[in-house]
């Protein structure tokens, strides 16, 4: 292009500038809010308009709160905002979860979902909510992929090393080009039938079979059970109340847009560790790598993090933080973590004993614990059952050192810790001593003993004792 040709056409642009001037806006406070910019720059991104839609989310207490989003948003993105608009912490195991009333199924919805395609494949029939709950073990076996697969239920094909690494069964999971075999005794309900058989089942990637001859492999005794590009894959939340399945560990498939329940396939398992291993492969084997993206993306661009390895970075204010004694003359940096983790328990315990005495109307000493304090902690659950406290647990996530606290419905005078471990539940009772006029709980026979429950958790959750795990997620009814 020539001179000439240059001059002009930057004279056309600057003509087409001036002839749609930007018109500033004179009240910029009344329209913009640094939580708006927040929102419009990472959650509503760019494109204005796009159709929106309102939907409505619930909470562990029933509260429910109305928003409204685009058309595309996905699953991710609603807990995003959700987390802003109640100031929760952000520690990456929010979770949009789709519970079916009526028929007492629900799974969690996976990140990348679209939310409206998932709502369009409701029917009318079935009453369906959506759930906003943390899910500790969303993508807990990428951390720990050898808990999830047990030996007995997983074989490997024949050219492969059968001593696999942490990391080489998670890429054999994501690999376009082989497929761990998962096969096990699972109960099949017979469709249109309320009779459940035990069958031996096997998970390749062409889908799910199912073997009529015994735990023969052949090709010719398998049978197609199904496939899941066109289902979704359901917990049984209610065990065998609703479904009359032979034991606790129900899952099903169902498939998109369906007529309603006689349109599941309903299995259900021998017990939670083998109920695990069939929804975590399935999970793999539907979504693969878009599963890893979505458990890498919230540490994306963070220096030192190594794929299938990674642990959460702390903030700046924790790294700079570290263990003084100040006991002496002088003070002294503690280096061996072992002294600097019992003086940290000592200085709690001893803080936890100066703040237990408070005065009552009277003048005269009283301990807090009288005063039911644990009640106003989010981990505390007054008067619900050891049903209903296994379903917080499980719907929380069954990763180690989940846990809630709640009344004995037994001995009205004690409570229960409820833990989870080892993919089980477990129940240990919390039993109140009096010594010398005072209250003290305990959970091993009074060798430990604690003022309140407040300070038995905290001791807990620094220290295993006669516990299987320490303390480490509570299961809290959040509200919107």
């Amino acid at each position: 292009m020539n001179q000439f040709g240059e001059d002009f056409q930057r004279k056309k642009e600057g003509d087409s500038i001036l002839e749609n001037p930007s018109i500033p806006n004179p009240f910029p406070e009344l329209c913009c809010s640094p939580f708006a910019s927040v929102l419009s720059a990472s959650l509503l991104p760019k494109a204005t308009s796009r159709k929106k839609q309102v939907i409505k989310v619930y909470s562990e207490d029933d509260t429910s709160r109305a928003l409204e989003v685009p058309s595309d948003i996905t699953a991710r993105d609603v807990c995003q905002l959700l987390i802003l608009k109640n100031r929760y912490v952000d520690d990456h195991s929010w979770t949009l979860f789709e519970q079916l009333t009526h028929t007492g199924l629900g799974r969690a919805i996976e990140d990348h979902e679209l939310v409206m395609e998932v709502q369009s494949n409701w029917v009318m029939e079935e009453e369906t909510k959506l759930y906003f709950r943390k899910n500790y073990a969303k993508y807990e076996f990428f951390k720990n992929p050898l808990s999830f697969f047990p030996d007995h239920m997983i074989s490997f094909p024949s050219e492969t090393n059968a001593d696999l690494s942490h990391s080489g069964i998670l890429q054999m999971f994501l690999s376009s080009s082989t497929y761990p075999e998962i096969h096990g005794y699972l109960y099949a309900k017979e469709q249109g039938k309320k009779s459940w058989k035990k069958l031996y089942f096997l998970l390749r990637r062409s889908g799910l079979y199912f073997s009529t001859k015994g735990t023969s492999k052949e090709p010719r005794h398998l049978q197609f059970f199904c496939e899941f590009s066109n289902s979704d894959m359901y917990m049984s939340l209610t065990g065998k109340k609703i479904s009359g399945a032979p034991t606790n560990y129900g899952f099903c498939f169902k498939p998109n847009k369906s007529g309603g329940t006689r349109d599941l396939k309903q299995l259900c398992a021998d017990d939670e560790q083998s109920r695990t291993c069939w929804m975590t492969a399935i999970r793999l084997l539907k979504y693969g790598m878009q599963l890893y993206q979505n458990y890498m993306q919230p540490y994306q661009g963070r220096s030192g993090c190594s794929p299938l390895n990674i642990t959460p970075m702390r903030s700046i204010s924790e790294n700079s933080l570290v263990a003084m004694d100040f006991s002496g003359h002088r003070s002294r940096i503690i280096e061996n973590p072992t002294e600097a983790l019992s003086v940290a328990v000592e200085e709690g315990l001893a803080w936890r004993r100066r703040g237990c005495l408070r005065l009552n109307s009277h003048g005269s000493p009283i301990a807090m614990s009288n005063m039911a304090i644990h009640r106003s902690q989010s981990w505390f659950h007054h008067k619900i059952s050891r049903e209903e406290a296994q379903r917080l647990i499980l719907q929380h996530g069954l990763v180690d050192g989940v846990f809630l606290v709640r009344d004995s419905q037994s001995n009205p005078k004690t409570f229960v810790l409820s833990l989870s471990h080892g993919l089980k539940i477990k129940h240990f009772q919390i039993v109140p001593l009096e010594d010398d006029g005072k209250l003290f709980y305990t959970l091993d026979d009074g060798h430990t003993r604690f003022t309140d429950l407040i300070q038995l958790v905290e001791f807990y959750q620094l220290n295993k004792g006669v516990l299987p795990c320490k303390l480490k997620h509570y299961c809290a009814r959040i509200a919107l």
